[in-house]
């Protein structure tokens, strides 16, 4: 009977790992009534999901999501957790960026603004912490301030600066807000993370967040971040924390508002062939965990 059991218990094991599948996800072709299982529409159920978080309900333990680079970003923020989102040691739960980007911003709204004087208007984003100004798409110049700080800084046409929780820029004479293409952190988090296994997250642009563009807050194991690049994130592009252990390989980090790679807990951190751009915040914010960098070659982490 004892055999028996194992033998149960092997051919369970054995299944869930042959039924791991490809799930298609496609922002612009897709349909979240469809089953994800083909990466173009075959019928009125078969073909790809529209939205990563529709993808994520429908996976199962060692499944890949594969996006398509249809050219639009993906516009959400997305959850892998405990159970269906974990992988195995030899087939891992992947997301398959393919070049795509996971975008955090929205516009900021033309009435959102108010007049504070000369040409400066001010901005108070829903959630009042980390943020960053986006301009024509990218980070607007920005004018730092110190936490303790009374008063606002001067500020040059097309710079803004965060001040006692608001946002506030300074237009070209005669113009107003409106007339720029002004975005804002929206959402908090690109992909986040928690106690999951086996996990690859690969081949992605995570941009305009307004916390992290990846967060891997507690008990993530044998998880690796490849080929990815993390720019434009308003508190790091990376945060790695609790008891996390997670491989950074052949990534890019910059233009973060707070730091490239943040730690905390008793994480610890592996980095390979990767690049921290330190022109904008620290390379690392460390509240506690550990970072070993290896500078070896890419292939150290294939």
């Amino acid at each position: 009977m004892k055999s028996l059991g194992v033998g149960c218990l092997l051919v369970i094991a054995l299944s869930a790992v042959a039924s791991a599948r490809d799930i298609y996800v496609n922002n612009l072709a897709g349909d979240d009534r469809f089953d994800g299982t083909e990466p173009a529409t075959q019928s009125a159920r078969i073909g790809p999901c529209r939205t990563i978080r529709r993808a994520l309900e429908l996976a199962a333990k060692g499944d890949h999501i594969v996006l398509a680079a249809s050219g639009e970003p993906y516009r959400e923020s997305v959850t892998l957790q405990a159970g269906r989102h974990s992988g195995f040691g030899d087939r891992p739960f992947e997301i398959v960026g393919s070049g795509a980007t996971l975008l955090g911003t929205a516009k900021v709204p033309e009435d959102a603004w108010k007049h504070v004087g000369s040409e400066v208007f001010r901005f108070t984003p829903p959630r009042k912490s980390s943020q960053l100004l986006f301009l024509d798409g990218k980070p607007a110049e920005r004018v730092p301030v110190e936490a303790t700080a009374v008063n606002m800084p001067e500020l040059k046409p097309r710079q803004w600066c965060l001040f006692q929780q608001g946002v506030y820029f300074r237009t070209d004479a005669g113009r107003m807000p409106g007339s720029y293409a002004l975005e804002y952190c929206a959402l908090p988090v690109g992909i986040t993370l928690y106690e999951v296994r086996h996990v690859v997250v690969r081949d992605l642009i995570v941009q305009g967040f307004q916390l992290d563009g990846i967060n891997a807050h507690d008990g993530v194991f044998e998880t690796t971040l490849q080929s990815i690049t993390c720019r434009g994130n308003a508190r790091s592009g990376i945060s790695v924390g609790g008891a996390s252990r997670v491989l950074i390989a052949n990534c890019l980090l910059g233009g973060n508002g707070e730091a490239q790679l943040r730690t905390e807990g008793s994480s610890h951190t592996r980095m390979v062939a990767s690049q921290l751009l330190d022109s904008s915040a620290p390379a690392i914010q460390s509240h506690g965990g550990s970072v070993e960098t290896d500078p070896a070659a890419a292939d150290a982490a294939k």
